[in-house]
C-alpha cells in the first residue's frame, strides 16, 4: 500500500445533530457504534470521490472513543484516504462535537457553539473497491 501525497489527498465531512432517536443510554448518551456509522458514511463518500464506486468496508484497525455523546450534540465526521493499494483504500477518521446543549433546567432548549471542538472518536480503517468496479482514479 502506498500513501497518499498531500495534493492527491481525497477527504470528505458530514455534520449532523443526533438526536434522541440516536440516544441509546440512560441521560440521552449515543453509542458508539453511531459514530462508527457516520464513519461508514464518509467512507462511501470517499470511495466514490476515489474510485466512481461505493466500495465495501473491510474493517477497522483502531477505534477510540474519547468523549461522549449525548442527544442535541451537532458531530463532524471527517476522513482522509491516507494510503491506497490495489483495491484496498486506508483511511483515517474523526469525529468532533461543534455544538452542545447547554443543559439549563429554565431553558431546555440553549445550546453552545462549542470554540474549540471537542474530539469525541478517532479510527482507522480499511475499505476495497474491486478493480472491476474502479472507475477512475485519483492517484
Amino acid at each position: 500500500m502506498q500513501a497518499v501525497q498531500a495534493n492527491q489527498a481525497v477527504q470528505a465531512m458530514i455534520r449532523l445533530r443526533l438526536s434522541e432517536h440516536d440516544a441509546h443510554y440512560a441521560g440521552g448518551l449515543v453509542d458508539g457504534a453511531r459514530l462508527l456509522n457516520l464513519f461508514g458514511d464518509v467512507a462511501t463518500e470517499l470511495l466514490i470521490r476515489w474510485d466512481g464506486d461505493e466500495g465495501l468496508f473491510a474493517g477497522y484497525e483502531m477505534v477510540e472513543f474519547c468523549a461522549p455523546v449525548f442527544a442535541g450534540d451537532y458531530i463532524e465526521a471527517s476522513g482522509t484516504i491516507i494510503a491506497v493499494g490495489n483495491t484496498s483504500r486506508k483511511m483515517e477518521f474523526s469525529a468532533q462535537k461543534v455544538i452542545t446543549l447547554a443543559m439549563l433546567p429554565e431553558q431546555a432548549s440553549a445550546a453552545n457553539v462549542l470554540t474549540t471542538p471537542v474530539v469525541v472518536c478517532r479510527a482507522v480503517g480499511t475499505c476495497v473497491v474491486p478493480k472491476a468496479k474502479q472507475r477512475r482514479s485519483e492517484g
